[in-house]
């Protein structure tokens, strides 16, 4: 068994529902202070954040994931104990095996598999949070916000998130759409279903301007993105009783947006829909992260050179999928992609990750280091 999937066992075992770090941390800072690095525990609230750099001068290249994983769910359905990392036919299967501790294991072994050969020019790092399954709050967000403070700069970083799709390094993250999300509130009159001239339907008001809102071009996208998305994940009125007309109609929805297109704007032409079909109502918006974008630049010709010479695939760039912590470091002038192993079992019961993937992604890793950095 590899160092790579050693580390890998060694992560899973430790049950790090989100936000909870469970001794992950302790057991990335015994392996990367021998190396050389500086590690810095920077705790926000419940949240265990770590800040490794060996080195003191640029360019800075960092690698950032997360330990904290989604719960189990139904421990029935699973083959083996989520947390007690087992192998069968070739896959490593436990919860975070590919979301997203086989990541982590894979960049810690490359950096002490280079670094027992060569000294990178510049500066290796590590951002690992225990906060992006949750409400990445306390998280990596906290984390570039002190970095900035004091002066400190990434140049170059690759999140481990699970990118790719059918084979390792099929996908190469190079941005991701923003995510701004809606909770309308329509209001109505409740009443009798008997005698609805002494009630004020909230659902009979909001069906046109909902058909309307989902039928709205938003934009066309462009060369990096698709089309802006609106979707509604969930409406509720009513207590369930028959013969009420509710009062109140609730709806919650997202968009996943383009750079062809702003915050300001969306909810502008969204509050403009909303008042032209007369409701009253209240919303509120909740911004996740704007688009982001790596559209050029040494780190993703590096990486898919690496990625074709090792991995033996011609990955497709892409910005399709749901957001990452990308969106707290890319702003901040940061040539940043994704690279890991395949998404398919991401968040599934009986989560897996193909062991010789894993080995192959920590060599790409380690390549590309070699390229950008040595």
């Amino acid at each position: 068994m590899t160092p790579t999937i050693e580390l890998s066992k060694a992560l899973i075992e430790k049950a790090s529902v989100t936000p909870e770090d469970a001794g992950c941390t302790e057991l990335l800072i015994a392996r990367l202070e021998p190396l050389g690095f500086k590690c810095e525990v920077m705790q926000f609230g419940d949240v265990t954040n770590l800040w490794a750099r060996r080195g003191e001068s640029g360019p800075v290249f960092a690698f950032a994931g997360h330990t904290d994983v989604v719960p189990s769910g139904p421990l029935e359905q699973w083959q083996t104990p989520p947390f007690e990392p087992s192998i069968k036919d070739g896959m490593l299967i436990g919860r975070g095996a590919a979301d997203m501790k086989g990541s982590i294991a894979a960049m810690v072994c490359a950096c002490e598999r280079l670094l027992a050969q060569k000294q990178p020019n510049g500066s290796l790092a590590f951002l690992i949070t225990s906060d992006e399954e949750g409400s990445a709050i306390n998280g990596t967000r906290k984390v570039v916000d002190a970095l900035e403070a004091r002066g400190e700069k990434i140049d170059y970083c690759i999140v481990g998130e699970p990118s790719s799709t059918d084979s390792l390094g099929d996908v190469i993250k190079i941005g991701r759409r923003g995510s701004l999300h809606g909770r309308l509130t329509v209001h109505g009159i409740q009443g009798h279903v008997a005698y609805p001239h002494l009630a004020q339907n909230p659902i009979h008001e909001a069906l046109s301007a909902l058909d309307a809102l989902a039928t709205e071009q938003w934009d066309e996208g462009n060369d990096s993105f698709p089309p802006t998305s609106f979707q509604i994940s969930n409406i509720h009125a009513g207590s369930g009783t028959e013969n009420v007309i509710p009062g109140d109609l609730e709806v919650v929805f997202n968009l996943r947006f383009s750079t062809a297109i702003t915050q300001a704007q969306i909810q502008q032409r969204a509050e403009a829909i909303l008042n032209k079909h007369g409701l009253n109502y209240t919303l509120n918006w909740a911004l996740s992260g704007n688009p982001f974008l790596t559209d050029k630049g040494k780190l993703i010709d590096i990486a898919t050179q690496s990625v074709e010479s090792i991995a033996k695939t011609k990955p497709e760039l892409s910005t399709t999928g749901g957001t990452s912590d990308g969106r707290f470091i890319a702003p901040t002038g940061t040539q940043l992609i994704e690279l890991g192993p395949c998404n398919a079992t991401i968040h599934k019961v009986n989560e897996q990750v193909s062991v010789d993937d894993l080995n192959l992604l920590s060599a790409v890793y380690e390549d590309i280091i070699d390229k950008l950095m040595c």
